[in-house]
């Protein structure tokens, strides 16, 4: 991999402590769910606390919600001033429906896009100016994300959109740092890897050793101290 460790973010946390520590090892964004078919999810009253727990710990990881096609009766709880910094869609959301969002929630949006195929990369472009990011998913039916399916890579090959994109799906210890050399050898870079069946125990229970070894193989260094 090059000098500059790509970004790590853990997603689907579930508990405040377990959110902590893993934040603490080093993780540049822990995601919660907010989309009520995950088994991942935690309810509005239950976010608070694990905001806390991460702010405290780390207080530069960026605290991201993922929410999936939010109506504007959801919208209330998806406002600034929660504990949450950034806001991941992983539904249908149009570049229309994203400027819109981004103009009544004041906060970053992270656009989720699941690729079927080579040519849904395409896609990507149109969120150019109105998302901060796009995060790259493998396509499952009836999923919106967690599922660990892998994204071929050989798709990304001449991938270079105009806005800063992260690599998800079935990436893990040796996986990722693997994916990414092959990314890297084609030129087609991410700013960042999000992770979260790869480290996990159950859905939503993280392993913090895997996280730990994870974090170490992107930043080329020994496991931080537990």
């Amino acid at each position: 991999m090059g000098s500059q460790r790509p970004l790590l973010k853990i997603c689907g946390l579930t508990q405040p402590q377990e959110a902590a520590a893993v934040a603490a090892v080093g993780c540049d964004a822990i995601g919660v769910i907010g989309a009520p078919d995950s088994p991942r999810f935690r309810p509005p009253a239950q976010r608070p606390a694990l905001w806390q727990a991460v702010a405290t710990a780390a207080p530069a990881c960026r605290r991201v919600l993922v929410v999936v096609d939010p109506d504007d009766t959801s919208l209330a709880e998806l406002e600034a001033g929660q504990g949450h910094q950034v806001i991941q869609l992983h539904g249908d959301e149009s570049p229309a429906r994203c400027a819109e969002l981004a103009d009544r929630l004041g906060l970053p949006l992270w656009k989720a896009l699941r690729v079927r195929s080579a040519e849904d990369l395409a896609r990507a472009e149109a969120y150019a100016g109105v998302v901060e990011a796009v995060l790259l998913d493998a396509w499952v039916p009836g999923a919106h994300g967690g599922t660990g399916r892998r994204l071929p890579l050989e798709w990304l090959g001449a991938f270079r959109p105009s806005l800063p994109w992260w690599l998800a799906g079935g990436l893990g210890p040796g996986r990722a740092a693997a994916a990414l050399q092959e990314l890297e050898a084609s030129g087609a870079v991410p700013l960042g890897i999000d992770v979260s069946s790869g480290v996990e125990t159950s859905p939503g229970r993280k392993n913090l050793e895997q996280v730990r070894r994870l974090w170490a193989e992107l930043s080329c260094t020994e496991p931080p101290a537990a």
